[in-house]
């Protein structure tokens, strides 16, 4: 049941995959035959089964292109998350990641949601971010070049090779690979099934001239702006695209103006990612249309030019004449001009990236946003909940910004203490709101992230940040529920602490106060020496506690009435800073080698 899970993205979406691609099998190879009779007989064209055919085979290709992705993601999701963690400031780096990692993921919408989350989390300026997004369009690119080889003949084989390694692959990356495999292999039998249930349209006039109209860009790019933004994916219409040139039913120029609308289509996906988000992924939408837009508008009426160009880069069937070359010709060459476009765009616009950056700021001021909550959560997207090796990432920022909040509650609790300040206490209280706030944020979100298929080390990353949440949240209860009402107390009554056990608790509340701050550290950055740094004061921690209750015990045979119920006091505040420490020292085991955390 295990390899099940790389058929889909979601348990609750795999019945509906897997129904829809059983229900385009068969539509498709129900339709093939019964057409193939309809041209042979001279008969009217059957439109019920040209359209099972179509859809069928739509399906399977939809299918495919996401098992595809699915098993490209699931393999390099780790290498993902390196590259984009090394972005520099060079535009032209980010141009390059951005086109890598669309490509993997198969969506520039995705690239755009990553970079907004680098934006929020001050990594890169919304400027550095454009060569991303430009890139992006590049990387949208990949899947056309694929669908061109149509090597149709040897789907099949890829599907038979690609469920053998899913299924009977024992290791992780084998699995991966052969999803990859399969995928593609669904994508080439669903562009078999299309072209075969397109056949019929040769001989048929009315589709013929309306193929012909599309070599008016005008109709060719507003079409295929209103098919991508329906279907919310580019690579879909340049698909069908390069599945109707390979029955010849389309020239290179129609393909062209095709391939443009669905650059500007593939914006309402960018758009619909931003809604309701921050300032800055709407920004990023902004800064991805006025790209996409820009482009269109400077090649429209180039595209003579630009067939020209494409067809001297292009392989070409000098043999073969009529229909029988375009098809052998036409398929590659719209997805190489798809190509040449789209990196073309980003070579004559990125040198403008800071206009862009503020001709979106311009579009979308920053504006006062009424807060109808005490706080949100500042990176969690689910937008990035397919992308489990991102999301993550994103959880361990969220964990360090709930890590933060609890570090100020502990700091402001102690001044709140040393200074007399009972409203510094009340404040630890509402401090503590917004941590169950981000708590629940962070566990909801890692419970989507659990219904992702995840790789062995992800499920061991994910039971790591599960802990850390559960403990850091726990530390934050002990600060609010008890630690404050000490704290209260302390002042309440008035009590001042000997000389000697003044300072033994500064000196531990100090040892604590930094095992906090390394404990938020190493989860965030995981950071290897940060966590190693809470486990070797283990020792200091130990030592200050028995000195000081060796102090206390001094005391108590002598000590009665308020000076008894005083002891009692310091010796709860020194167990509540001890089991704050094991808190701390507990998520810190999971941040180092097994023999470091054995010693803890």
């Amino acid at each position: 049941m295990k390899n099940l899970q790389h058929l889909t993205r979601k348990p609750l979406s795999k019945r509906y995959w897997i129904a829809l691609l059983l229900t385009g099998s068969a539509f498709g190879l129900l339709s093939v035959p019964v057409l193939a009779e309809t041209v042979a007989g001279g008969d009217e064209i059957d439109w019920f089964r040209l359209g099972m055919g179509l859809f069928g085979g739509l399906a399977m290709f939809l299918f495919g292109m996401d098992q595809m992705s699915e098993g490209l993601k699931a393999a390099a999701g780790d290498t993902l998350k390196e590259i984009l963690g090394r972005l520099t400031k060079n535009r032209f780096l980010g141009a390059v990641t951005g086109a890598f990692v669309t490509a993997v993921l198969n969506s520039s919408s995705v690239t755009t949601v990553l970079v907004v989350g680098f934006i929020s989390a001050g990594f890169m300026t919304l400027a550095q971010s454009v060569g991303v997004i430009m890139g992006a369009n590049i990387g949208s690119t990949f899947t056309a070049q694929i669908v061109a080889f149509n090597v149709t003949q040897y789907a099949l084989v890829m599907v038979a090779i690609g469920f053998f390694m899913l299924f009977a692959g024992k290791r992780e990356n084998t699995q991966h690979y052969g999803s990859m495999v399969m995928g593609l292999g669904l994508v080439f039998y669903g562009m078999g099934v299309m072209g075969e249930s397109m056949e019929p349209l040769r001989s048929y006039q009315p589709f013929l001239d309306l193929m012909i109209s599309m070599e008016k860009p005008a109709l060719g790019i507003l079409v295929g702006a209103v098919f991508t933004g329906l279907v919310q994916s580019s690579a879909a219409t340049t698909g069908i695209a390069i599945v109707m040139a390979t029955e010849g039913l389309i020239s290179l120029p129609a393909g062209i103006a095709l391939a443009f609308g669905a650059n500007i289509g593939t914006c309402v996906t960018a758009i619909l990612a931003a809604l309701g988000k921050p300032v800055e992924a709407v920004r990023a939408a902004v800064v991805h249309v006025l790209f996409n837009i820009a482009g269109v508008l400077v090649w429209v009426m180039f595209i003579p030019q630009l067939v020209d160009i494409i067809v001297s880069i292009s392989p070409s069937a000098p043999e073969l004449s009529g229909k029988e070359r375009m098809a052998a010709e036409v398929p590659r060459q719209i997805a190489n001009a798809h190509t040449v476009f789209n990196i073309a765009n980003t070579l004559l616009f990125i040198s403008f990236t800071t206009l862009f950056a503020r001709v979106a700021e311009k579009l979308v001021p920053a504006r006062p946003v009424e807060k109808k909550t005490i706080i949100t959560p500042r990176y969690l997207d689910n937008e990035l909940i397919t992308v489990p090796s991102m999301a993550l990432e994103r959880v361990r920022l969220e964990i360090g910004h709930m890590g933060e909040i609890i570090n100020d509650m502990f700091s402001t609790l102690r001044e709140g203490v040393e200074t007399r300040d009972m409203a510094k206490c009340d404040s630890v209280l509402k401090m503590d709101d917004k941590v169950d706030i981000l708590h629940e944020a962070i566990f909801e979100f890692l419970s989507d992230i659990r219904k992702e298929p995840l790789t062995d080390h992800q499920s061991d990353e994910f039971q790591v940040l599960m802990s850390a949440t559960i403990n850091l949240e726990n530390l934050a209860d002990v600060l609010e529920t008890e630690l404050v009402s000490i704290g209260k107390a302390i002042i309440n009554q008035g009590i001042r602490p000997t000389e000697v056990a003044e300072a033994l608790l500064r000196d531990l509340g100090n040892k604590v106060q930094l095992s906090i701050a390394n404990v938020v550290k190493a989860v965030r950055e995981d950071d290897q020496k940060a966590a190693e740094e809470v486990i070797i004061i283990k020792d200091e921690v130990r030592r200050i506690a028995e000195q000081f209750l060796a102090h206390q015990t001094e005391y108590i045979g002598i000590s009665e009435g308020s000076r008894l119920a005083q002891l009692r006091l310091e010796l709860e505040l020194l167990d509540k800073l001890r089991r704050i420490y094991t808190l701390a020292k507990r998520v810190a085991k999971d941040f180092v080698p097994e023999e470091v955390a054995n010693k803890a």
